[in-house]
């Protein structure tokens, strides 16, 4: 009889362990995500924001810039016109090129019929005006902005060759010294004229 009141008592202890545990006295809680604990309701904690969102670069009139720049060629600015109604063909980068306290503006004049690049134009802001600082106007060209440098890249061709397939290219890479640009390093870059080219054998029929 005492070892059967021994085990009775083991057994309601047990139970009422094992309840404290389901209705969350001490045991591990599992009815709600974990990170809500110790925020009393009604708190006004907000998540901190460091900083202010970024500013979009102030937009420019490019065909205007190109029209009025008296260094640009007569020849684009005479072939610069509107490819669909007042949609011109020009590509436009903003950045930092030349250490200014406003961004460059890199300015990139196509065609309208197959988009190659006619001339290429850097201009600096400088007393609310912008100076041109750099040009190249022998097509294909086309000018980006990468990491602070000014890359220029222009395709080359041999007699023969299609407009969309040059035989080689040169990628060239600018700096900004103190008042101009300055090469930095230049790339050839040959092209295959197996695939794609106007030498390409016609394909098997069979």
């Amino acid at each position: 009889m005492k070892a059967g009141g021994s085990a009775a008592a083991g057994l309601a202890a047990l139970g009422l362990f094992l309840t404290a545990c389901a209705t969350g006295g001490t045991g591990a809680r599992d009815e709600g995500p974990a990170g809500t604990d110790g925020v009393p309701k009604g708190s006004s904690i907000k998540p901190v924001v460091s900083g202010s969102p970024p500013k979009a670069p102030e937009r420019v009139d490019a065909v205007k810039i190109v029209k009025n720049d008296p260094t640009v060629s007569a020849a684009v600015k005479r072939d610069l016109k509107p490819c669909v109604a007042d949609e011109y063909p020009v590509d436009v980068s903003y950045g930092k090129l030349t250490g200014g306290a406003a961004n460059d503006v890199v300015i990139n004049v196509m065609t309208c019929a197959d988009a190659v690049g006619v001339g290429s134009y850097v201009y600096r802001e400088q007393n609310g005006r912008y100076q041109n600082v750099f040009k190249a106007e022998e097509p294909p060209v086309y000018a980006e902005i990468d990491r602070g440098d000014l890359v220029v890249t222009q395709q080359l061709y041999k007699k023969g060759d299609p407009v969309s397939y040059p035989s080689s290219e040169e990628v060239i890479t600018y700096g900004w010294s103190s008042t101009r640009f300055v090469e930095q390093s230049r790339i050839h870059n040959d092209y295959s004229n197996a695939v794609g080219g106007s030498n390409s054998p016609a394909p098997d029929a069979n």
